[in-house]
């Protein structure tokens, strides 16, 4: 379709909200409190086969990325043959507080 500019200019400010107004990002389907609710429900609408519960045994996040991309990150990227080990753990830090402006 071809559109003069205006045409396309004034369909485009369509979608721009007025100055003051706060768009709802998550509201709808997808909304928090109903969402796998209506998410089975829209399964149900387009045909589709309901989602199969995930994996309580698999929560390794290697396993996930393997899951996902077929690649294991338990193997060396660069030789593909030797298995990852790990060599050093850093302690976890806790985050440094920021003292409170004294107002008074």
């Amino acid at each position: 379709m071809t559109l003069a500019a205006d045409e396309f200019i004034r369909r485009f400010l369509l979608h721009v909200l007025p100055a003051g107004l706060q768009r709802i990002r998550y509201f709808g389907f997808l909304g928090n409190r109903h969402r796998q609710k209506q998410l089975t429900r829209c399964r149900a609408l387009l045909g589709m086969a309901p989602a199969s519960p995930p994996d309580a045994r698999s929560t390794d996040y290697r396993d996930h990325h393997e899951a996902l991309t077929h690649s294991s990150l338990r193997v060396c990227p660069k030789c593909h043959a030797a298995a990852m080990r790990v060599v050093e753990q850093f302690p976890r830090v806790a985050p440094r507080r920021v003292p409170a402006h004294d107002t008074s």
